[in-house]
């Protein structure tokens, strides 16, 4: 399903703008990570996506963002679960995750935001070692970095398989 989305949003907007230029960096690639920091890491590598693009300086300004409706901007069309993602938090009211939403959003542009962060965009899994081993991860590497751990899969290990396709 996200192929099909992404690959009609792309020629539609390549359409619309008269482009034949790559919409899409990468393929979709999804991340199994852990509730808690790792969750919150992560929804604030999101909410700037549009930052670091340089598409806006903060990411309220962004309307199509997650920014907007965990803030209770957006009242149509909307996708999140807001209590289930409070209680994945630990955050026990509405305004509670608004404000301490913020305050993370706030202090990450503060910081260096505009780095792109490999462990959500090329990991299997971020978390804790026991979650990590857990999703896929039995027989893989997986690096540690301060308690954290990230498991990728190599890129090699699919060279045999699509280098004898590619071959004439």
């Amino acid at each position: 399903m996200i192929q099909l989305v992404a690959g009609r949003t792309a020629q539609e907007y390549n359409i619309k703008k008269h482009r034949k230029d790559a919409f899409w960096e990468d393929r979709y690639h999804a991340t199994a990570i852990e509730t808690g920091e790792h969750l919150r890491q992560c929804f604030i590598y999101i909410d700037l996506n549009m930052v670091r693009t340089g598409a806006v300086k903060h990411p309220e300004e962004w309307t199509h963002g997650g920014y907007q409706e965990i803030q209770g901007h957006r009242r149509r069309n909307t996708i999140i679960d807001t209590n289930a993602l409070a209680a994945a938090l630990e955050l026990k009211s509405v305004d509670e995750r608004r404000t301490t939403h913020r305050e993370w959003i706030e202090g990450s542009l503060r910081g260096d935001a505009s780095a792109r962060e490999e462990k959500w965009s090329q990991s299997i899994a971020v978390g804790s070692v026991e979650f990590a081993l857990g999703a896929r991860g039995r027989k893989r590497d997986f690096a540690e970095n301060g308690g954290e751990y990230v498991l990728r899969e190599t890129e090699e290990s699919y060279g045999p398989f699509f280098l004898s396709k590619m071959s004439p």
